[in-house]
Parts: structure tokens; C-alpha cells; sequence
């Protein structure tokens, strides 16, 4: 059977409530041929129902991860099984936007990119807007891979966004280890990094996707870690690569990720009752 372009991975856990709405977002997508791999890593509630649901479609592969292993091992899990030559990875509670997927898998065709990512509407856990437009804050335009990376660190926080807003090279992120937790609250943005050493940034200019705040992610349970995982990663970045990243560029992104953690935590309390 032939490889479709694009895979979409999501790693599901406890998502019963959310996860028809994820699928539904992505199977009518068109313009661009795609396969979807869902992994149950699990849940104990009707998660994998939900996924049943979509058995029928040809698109569609049903998996199932032990339990165990944190985000790291179901992350993986469904990225290993992909075919495609592009990846995007969506959480079980985001939506991907009409549109998205086609505009993205163009911006790839060009050999140069290793990484592409949009803007993205924040909801609550009803789905209400909270903010609208998130997102690519210093990197709206296109740039060498380094110079992203660079950018994101001297932001103290992670302006890709989320993995609903990224598409990738499949070969990129398994040349460069996967999904990559030893700094678990920043899983996303330093798996971003290592795959932007290896080609350019390219900005995809729409909102092309949500991502849903709720006080049961593991992202929201991590906030007092926040500042202390980043200065870590940026340490590691600076000691990994050091013509990448400078002593500087640490220097004003720990200063910043403390700021950013302070405000996440009052955003957080804030918010704590449309997050429930």
C-alpha cells in the first residue's frame, strides 16, 4: 500500500469528551492525502468508543499504549507508526481549522523547511474563546532554523505554539531522537529545536488551529515548574549548541520564562473555572 503524504497522530488519553470533535476537524480536511493514527494510551474513560467510532474509515488506524511512560511514550507511539513524509501531532482536545493541513503541506514542499507552524485560537474547556490569534510572536517571517530556535529562547516561552499548530518533516523528527522529554513542560518546543537544526522555519500566516486550556493537562499541573524546566532547556541548548544559542541569549530567555511562568500561574487562577 502506497505511504499518503501526511500523517496526523494523536495520542489520546481520557479525551471521551473531546476526541469526535478532534477527528471530525481533520477528516474534512481535503486538498492533501493523509492517513490518521490514534493511540489510546489507557484511558479509563469511553475514549477508545470514541475512536471505535471512526473504525470504518480507511484513513483511520486504531492503536492502543500501555499504560505508563507519560506523554513521552504515546507521543512516540503514534509518531513511530507514521508513513507519511510530513507529521502533525494533535492532541486529543485540539481542532485543527479548515484548510490547515492542505496550506501546511504546501509550505513544506519546498525542501529547505524543516517546520512550519500557525497561530491558534485558545478556548476554555467549553470551548469559548479565550484568546484568539496566539502565537509566532518574533518569528513571523521566514528564517533559518537556528535563528528560530535562537528566537524562542531569547522569548523565554514557546511562540510554534502547541502540536496542533505544526506540521513537520517525519524524517527530521526521527533523525533527531523523537519526541524529546527531559524537560516534560517543554516536550513540544525542544523537539521543535532539534528538528529546526536540521532546515528553515517557514511561518504559516493563518489561525489554523485551537488548543483547549483545562485544568486536567498535564502542561496546566506542571506551572510551578515552568520557569525552572525552561532555564534548564535553555542550558542544555547552550551547552548542546553552543554556536546556536549564546551565554546572552540564556541570560534574557531565563529572565523571561520566569516572567512568563508568573504570569501562566495568575492566567491559570484567573481562569481555573472555565478550565474545568
Amino acid at each position: 500500500m502506497a505511504s499518503p503524504d501526511l500523517s496526523i497522530v494523536i495520542p489520546a488519553y481520557n479525551n471521551a469528551a473531546t476526541l469526535h470533535e478532534t477527528l471530525s476537524s481533520v477528516l474534512s480536511q481535503g486538498g492533501v492525502d493523509f492517513e490518521v493514527i490514534v493511540a489510546d494510551h489507557a484511558s479509563t474513560d469511553g475514549t477508545r468508543a470514541v475512536m471505535e467510532e471512526f473504525a470504518g474509515d480507511p484513513r483511520v488506524r486504531l492503536l492502543d499504549t500501555p499504560a505508563g511512560g507519560g506523554a513521552e511514550r504515546n507521543w512516540n507511539r503514534v509518531t513511530d507508526a507514521a508513513r507519511g513524509e510530513f507529521i502533525k501531532l494533535v492532541c486529543g482536545d485540539d481542532v485543527v481549522l479548515p484548510g490547515t493541513l492542505e496550506r501546511q503541506r504546501s509550505i513544506l514542499e519546498d525542501s529547505a523547511v524543516a517546520l512550519t507552524a500557525c497561530r491558534r485560537n485558545v478556548v476554555d474547556a467549553n470551548g469559548s474563546a479565550l484568546i484568539s490569534g496566539w502565537g509566532l510572536r518574533g518569528i513571523r517571517d521566514r528564517m533559518s532554523g537556528p535563528a528560530a530556535v535562537r528566537a524562542a529562547v531569547r522569548a523565554g516561552s514557546n511562540p510554534f505554539g502547541e502540536p496542533a499548530s505544526v506540521m513537520m518533516r517525519t524524517r527530521a523528527l526521527a533523525e533527531t531522537g523523537g519526541w524529546f522529554s527531559r524537560f516534560p513542560y517543554l516536550i513540544d518546543q525542544a523537539t521543535y529545536s532539534r528538528v529546526l537544526l536540521t532546515g528553515d522555519f517557514a511561518p504559516d500566516p493563518e489561525i489554523g488551529a485551537t488548543f483547549r486550556m483545562s485544568t486536567t493537562q498535564w502542561s496546566v499541573a506542571l506551572t510551578k515548574d515552568q520557569a525552572a524546566q525552561a532555564r534548564g532547556f535553555h542550558h542544555w541548548l547552550r551547552a548542546e549548541h553552543p554556536e546556536v544559542v549564546s551565554g546572552f541569549d540564556v541570560k534574557i530567555g531565563d529572565a523571561r520564562a520566569w516572567a512568563m511562568a508568573r504570569a501562566r500561574r495568575i492566567s491559570y487562577k484567573i481562569l481555573e473555572r472555565r478550565m474545568r
